[in-house]
């Protein structure tokens, strides 16, 4: 099955990755004073009794007769035994990964299709992960499993199951035989560690590891890739393939389609450029495209979208575009590309799949989807392959097309699910099939005549409704930045919103590594905010004020991908405050319009979103009333030097490079504190177990603030998680009811 995202982009054209080799010491940028440098040891004890003094007062304050509502609310959306169980077909069974109430750490399970399409399908329980951690004494994460393909198309049986002892990305992979339901003893055991692992044969892993002595590179990832024989530890495989230290990750894989068996490894240069290299006669070929050039493999074809504009041959394709080449002819030097996808000034390609015989692409329109069905066997008048829309994208919504099964050789290959979202429509999952049109005209649910592709497609499963979706509306507006580009944002409320300025507000963003933030149904965050009621607040003119809900609000700013590779490279290092401005300008355009006014304000966002609104805390905080702050990036001098922050060197610049922290200084809020300033109230979260991100620097913010004597600042640090800040249901709810029932106390009251 070949799924593929629409990779983020690269580095601006005079930008490239950090240098290998030390530094001299004058030709790196000083550190400013940081009194806060103790709090870096994360799990000493000095600093967790810190943490665990935070908590304890951060409960105080949060966790009243309200807040218990709020997240016993949460839970019960998030533990719904009525919501979609999503599957994945492999072979005859489809499979699924399912958390409730009595299983909070999950089932791994599967059913079959004809039981799958009953309201109570009957599932085979695999791995129950609540016993094997009480079995183990560990608290296991479950990261995902990876099939062995049986060499003799018999059913699938054995897998690598990915689990995380502590919800962090380091995992151990443990072999599994689905038959038996238990490990295999004597199997395939990997020590817990960052990276990747791939079935060559029976009897044969590739593996990219940091265990055992394997090396890491500064971002803290794997730096070769290995053969892994059955019996063998890593420290004894054959070492494939290494990437420089400086580089970010290395990575090996099999390609294991029947007919076009292939093995792969990739050289993460950084989060934007890489090069991959296809292993023929026992050496490594590289295949020639620009690093920024992104590729994907299957069957016959090879597939690039180039990040920046691509000049081949003196023909320039625009970056964001989707091309294709046979992939033997490509190799063997020819340059005969194919045009699948070409992007405008409103529409970006996000992601493609391919079914046995079409091509899926997956758009945004306006961050409103589109899907095309792109058909290799019928070229169209310019040479590429005839496109179709498919009819299942209303407005305003989030629709994602991609294959079942583009490996079943009988005719469910061409096979594909739809999942539909939007912020008042609760998901759907639909299963379709395509084929050529006979008649040349349209069948039930899609198609069209000039294509000749027939689409047939039918509900199978609805989420169910968590709030009262009738009562509000979604609307689209654009806001004006400073340097005069409109950014789009979704506004959720009310449809009898009062536009007085008193309505509470919760803004969020995220603005990074060409993420698109699309509509998307949250029970959660219709119980926890929409249905929420004031409790009839005075407005500034002394009137009385009559009850009203929260506003939610979703700004598609630039850094992110709604619009391509060139939305997301308008806002890269240099160029950040660009993205700060847009979010600005959002806020600015609610309360202008009187959505909202300052003290009703809020913003949140987590990672890279919290960065942002650790900027909005810092450089704008007379916009917002409370900022809600979590897993963040808050210490852009030290950042590089914090769990994975190595490797983000692309998105955000080198501190260490004098030239570069003279611009990265102005966006890290860690350093742009001041006295005398009268900022929102501010929650900031995080987990100790995150080894992504990390919980040090909301750890050193918080601490500073407090110590400034800046009133209202609280903190929170879950204990495991990892960077989701959560590793159950029972987790995810407090840690959004904590993040919800701060903001409404902050802006819904009659301060």
């Amino acid at each position: 099955m070949t799924t593929t995202e629409a990779d983020p982009t690269p580095l601006p054209e005079n930008d490239a990755a950090p240098a290998s080799g030390p530094r001299h010491a004058a030709d790196v940028a000083p550190e400013p004073t940081d009194e806060n440098v103790w709090l870096e040891d994360i799990h000493g004890e000095e600093q967790l009794a810190w943490v665990r003094e935070q908590n304890a007062r951060t409960e105080e304050l949060l966790e009243d007769a309200e807040y218990e509502a709020v997240e016993a609310g949460i839970l019960e959306v998030l533990d719904s035994t009525d919501r979609i169980a999503m599957v994945s077909k492999r072979g005859d069974f489809y499979y699924n990964f399912w958390k409730d109430q009595e299983h909070p750490k999950g089932l791994w399970r599967r059913t079959t299709w004809e039981s799958y399409l009953t309201e109570e399908p009957e599932w085979d329980v695999l791995l129950d992960i609540d016993a094997l951690a009480a079995a183990e004494g560990v608290e296991w994460v479950f990261h995902g499993v990876g099939f062995l393909r049986p060499a003799d198309g018999s059913e699938y049986r054995l897998a690598m199951v990915s689990l995380s002892p502590d919800g962090g990305d380091a995992d151990r992979h443990r072999e599994f035989d689905v038959e038996s339901r238990t490990f295999v003893e004597g199997g395939f055991d990997l020590p817990t560690a960052k990276g990747n692992v791939s079935w060559l044969d029976a009897d044969t892993l590739l593996v990219s590891s940091t265990a055992e002595g394997l090396p890491a590179t500064t971002s803290s990832y794997a730096r070769t890739g290995v053969k892994l024989r059955r019996g063998q530890s890593l420290a004894d495989a054959e070492r494939l393939f290494e990437i420089p230290e400086d580089h970010m990750l290395a990575m090996v894989a099999h390609d294991s389609t029947p007919g076009y068996e292939r093995t792969f490894a990739v050289d993460y240069i950084d989060f934007y450029n890489r090069s991959t290299s296809l292993l023929r006669d026992d050496s490594w070929v590289v295949i020639d495209v620009p690093t920024d050039v992104n590729i994907s493999a299957h069957r016959d074809w090879l597939l690039f979208r180039p990040q920046k504009d691509w000049d081949v041959a003196g023909v320039l394709y625009p970056a964001g575009s989707l091309l294709a080449a046979d992939f033997e002819s490509y190799l063997a030097g020819t340059r005969s590309l194919l045009v699948l996808f070409t992007p405008d000034a409103h529409t970006s390609l996000q992601s493609w799949s391919w079914t046995k015989d079409y091509l899926l692409l997956n758009l945004l329109r306006d961050v409103s989807s589109e899907i095309r069905v792109l058909d290799p066997s019928r070229p169209d008048s310019e040479g590429g392959w005839t496109s179709t829309v498919l009819d299942a994208c209303p407005p305003l919504h989030d629709v994602n097309a991609y294959a079942v099964d583009d490996e079943d050789a009988g005719p469910e290959g061409n096979d594909f699910w739809l999942v539909a979202t939007g912020f008042t429509t609760p998901t759907t999952l639909t299963r379709g099939t395509l084929g050529a049109s006979s008649s040349g005209g349209a069948s039930a649910g899609g198609g069209s005549e000039a294509s000749g592709v027939a689409s047939q497609h039918a509900e199978v499963k609805r989420s169910p409704s968590f709030f009262n979706e009738a009562d509000y509306e979604v609307q689209q507006h654009f806001a004006v930045s400073d340097d005069g580009t409109k950014v789009p944002y979704f506004q959720v409320a009310s449809k009898d919103l009062v536009l007085d300025g008193q309505n509470p507000t919760q803004l969020s963003g995220y603005g990074g590594f060409e993420v698109s933030r699309t509509p998307a149904y949250s029970g959660t965050m219709g119980r926890a905010w929409l249905e929420r009621r004031t409790l009839g607040a005075s407005s500034d003119d002394g009137a009385a004020a009559h009850s009203r809900g929260g506003v939610y609000v979703v700004a598609n700013i630039r850094g992110g991908g709604e619009y391509g590779p060139s939305w997301h490279r308008a806002a890269l290092q240099e160029n950040r405050h660009r993205a700060y401005e847009d979010f600005a300008a959002v806020a600015k355009d609610l309360i202008s319009r009187g959505v909202t006014s300052r003290r009703r304000l809020g913003c949140v966002g987590g990672s890279n979103g919290g960065l942002l609104v650790g900027n909005m805390l810092t450089q704008y905080p007379e916009l917002f009333g409370a900022v809600s702050c979590g897993v963040p990036l808050l210490d852009m001098r030290r950042y590089t030097k914090l769990s994975a922050g190595y490797s983000w060197i692309a998105e955000y610049g080198d501190p260490d490079v004098p030239a570069q922290w003279d611009f990265i200084r102005t966006f890290s809020p860690y350093h742009l504190l001041h006295d005398g300033v009268e900022y929102p109230e501010t929650f900031i979260w995080t987990a100790t177990s995150d080894d992504r991100v990390g919980p040090v620097q909301a750890r050193k913010m918080a601490a500073r603030m407090q110590a400034m004597g800046i009133p209202n600042v609280w903190f929170y640090e879950a204990l495991e998680g990892g960077h989701a800040g959560a590793s159950d249901n029972r987790q995810a709810a407090a840690l959004q009811a904590r993040s919800n029932h701060f903001l409404w106390r902050s802006l819904a009251g009659s301060n």
